[in-house]
């Protein structure tokens, strides 16, 4: 059974960081990812990694502050937060697929339940 685990959501001040981790189980995937919804806004990519980790794709939205990174051993990615704005308070969700698009929402396959990231300000 394929399952995507997330962890590492909370609450932090703006300016702060947060790293998410999510555990992908029973497949290893060719592009993980990882995909975000705000309050009264729609899903959006973030950021994807194949699985070589030479191919990664950034939202213009966390360019710059974010980085995703991924441990094939592990069967793990994760996204590394930093520079934290309230707007990037969302559900972030673990994405995963095996053939398609690494940014478009309709390539990704398996999901995960989300973990909440709140930002203050």
């Amino acid at each position: 059974q394929v399952r995507l685990i997330e962890s590492g959501g909370g609450l932090v001040q703006a300016g702060g960081s947060l790293r998410l981790s999510c555990l992908a189980s029973g497949h290893i995937f060719y592009v993980m990812a990882w995909f975000r919804q705000g309050p009264g806004k729609e899903r959006e990519f973030i950021a994807s990694i194949s699985r070589s980790t030479i191919t990664t794709y950034y939202a213009d939205s966390v360019k710059g502050r974010f980085a995703i990174s991924r441990d094939n051993a592990k069967n793990t990615v994760d996204l590394q937060m930093n520079s934290l704005k309230p707007e990037d308070t969302a559900v972030y969700y673990c994405a995963a697929h095996n053939e398609g698009s690494l940014y478009s929402q309709d390539s990704y396959d398996y999901w995960g339940q989300g973990t909440q990231v709140t930002v203050s300000s």
